[in-house]
């Protein structure tokens, strides 16, 4: 049986979490089914998740997971090959509500479980209430058969965050420091919990993502480590689109940046949809008085740097854009050693979020070799 670790930190104990480059076990994913946040009772967006975890599936094992309501729907709607267990939860962002995996190099795993209150609590979060969701990371630990380290009060999110699983991270001001997530603490006090937490030696803080009203300003939108030393940060010479400010903000900041083994980082451009995306007119989604109105005309967040690392894959949002064909290619060429695969995620961006915010890798333990994690079928294993 998993358990939860209290009087200790990751970095005590010898953990680390990998770049998400590193070799995956699997990927975990939460079943959409919110009418107040999911257009057209979540039919749409169902479809959108189970393109998302087919894709994956061609590279490694997906596990999903649905409320007793959806199951048999979600059964349904997945590819055999998906695993499909139950399991409770307030919404489906998988990144942000599962927990964030660590190892040890000896052949270990644990997570990180940190307290989630839905992108800001009382002061500026989504919907209420968020309790099922912020026991899910616990589920999914006691699913995969891994200690976790709970941060009680320490409010987090793994959107908010990039690793490169060599001592640093990355993340935005505009989300960690929100009043909303850890108002008694000084950005001081936050960086040495990373630290702890995630292993870490250093923290590359960028001023701004590009979502205030939603995640407040996740960095998975905006920029992303590619490898040790080399990031992919958004991108557009347009100085009318709406994520041109944050754009240049970033790349001029981390143009500058060195990370925790002094290397001068690499940034790689990565184009931005030329035409905004926006919630339509005839957009069915259910007024509620717990979760924040999703209204017509609304931007959305699409944004091609919400991609997924997996196994000899890069799984790409598409939007029906004149520039999907380009991110890819971008994509492709920064990756060279995987195949880019795009997907069409505008019925996701309509919800909040992405292919990055959905999913939640789960890394592969040292020493265990890729015919034990991947079987002939590519259904894999929970252990």
């Amino acid at each position: 049986m998993a358990k939860r670790i209290w009087n200790s930190t990751p970095k005590k104990d010898g953990y680390r979490m990998p770049g998400e480059y590193e070799a995956q076990e699997r990927i975990w994913m939460i079943w959409p089914e919110r009418g107040d946040v999911w257009r057209n009772g979540a039919l749409p967006a169902q479809r959108a998740f189970a393109e998302v975890a087919e894709a994956i599936s061609r590279f490694e094992p997906v596990t999903m997971l649905a409320s007793d309501g959806q199951y048999e729907n979600c059964r349904a709607m997945c590819p055999p090959e998906i695993t499909v267990l139950e399991l409770s939860s307030d919404d489906a962002w998988a990144r942000d509500v599962g927990p964030s995996f660590l190892v040890d190099g000896k052949g270990g795993l644990r997570a990180c479980d940190w307290t989630f209150n839905a992108w800001g609590g009382l002061v500026d979060g989504l919907y209420f209430p968020w309790d099922k969701d912020d026991r899910t990371a616990e589920k999914i630990c006691e699913l995969a058969g891994a200690d976790s380290y709970r941060t009680e009060g320490f409010v987090l999110e793994g959107g908010s965050f990039h690793v490169d699983g060599e001592g640093t991270a990355l993340t935005t001001e505009m989300c960690l420091l929100s009043p909303g997530r850890n108002p008694s603490l000084t950005k001081t006090e936050i960086e040495e919990k990373l630290k702890e937490y995630l292993n870490l030696e250093k923290v590359l803080w960028l001023p701004d993502g590009i979502d205030p009203e939603e995640t407040n300003g996740h960095v998975d939108d905006v920029a992303c480590f590619a490898r040790p030393g080399e990031v992919v940060c958004i991108w557009t010479e347009n100085p009318y689109h709406p994520f041109y400010e944050a754009a240049h903000k970033a790349y001029r900041a981390l143009e500058t940046m060195t990370d925790a083994r002094g290397r001068r980082l690499k940034v790689h451009k990565l184009c931005c949809p030329k035409r905004p995306v926006c919630i339509g007119e005839d957009f069915q989604i259910q007024a509620s008085r717990t979760s924040k109105p999703r209204k017509a005309g609304e931007l959305c967040i699409a944004s091609y740097a919400n991609f997924l690392l997996v196994n000899g894959g890069v799984i790409v949002p598409q939007y029906g854009d004149e520039n999907d064909a380009l991110a890819l290619s971008q994509l492709q060429a920064i990756f060279p050693e995987r195949k880019a695969v795009g997907v069409d995620t505008r019925e996701i961006v309509y919800g909040g979020g992405n292919i990055h915010c959905i999913t939640q890798q789960q890394p592969r333990r040292a020493g265990r070799a890729a015919a034990e994690a991947v079987d002939d079928t590519g259904s894999g294993t929970l252990s």
